[in-house]
């Protein structure tokens, strides 16, 4: 199941932000038992570089990103660590 939310992820943010890097870990194991897992979403880490950060702020990098992901934020994804590096000179 994760492996497809890892795949879905993958698609929107490469839509989206058309990242030059993007690696998703599955941090789901780590969460076991938690209250937040009990609804079956998943936990994950992503760390992230593309041009469209450039410039922009932190909370403004990750809007972008929960934008991107609206609706799996809604259906899949319980928890997002997120690493946002603008490729360039920031």
């Amino acid at each position: 199941m994760n492996e497809q939310r890892i795949s879905a992820i993958r698609a929107r943010l490469s839509a989206a932000l058309n990242p030059v890097d993007l690696e998703i870990i599955d941090e789901s194991h780590l969460h076991a038992g938690h209250a937040g897992a009990k609804d079956g979403k998943g936990h994950f880490r992503i760390i992230i570089t593309s041009d469209r950060f450039l410039g922009l702020p932190r909370l403004q990098r990750h809007r972008l990103i929960y934008e991107a992901l609206r609706d799996l934020m809604d259906t899949d994804i319980h928890a997002l660590g997120i690493e946002a590096v603008a490729l360039g000179k920031d």
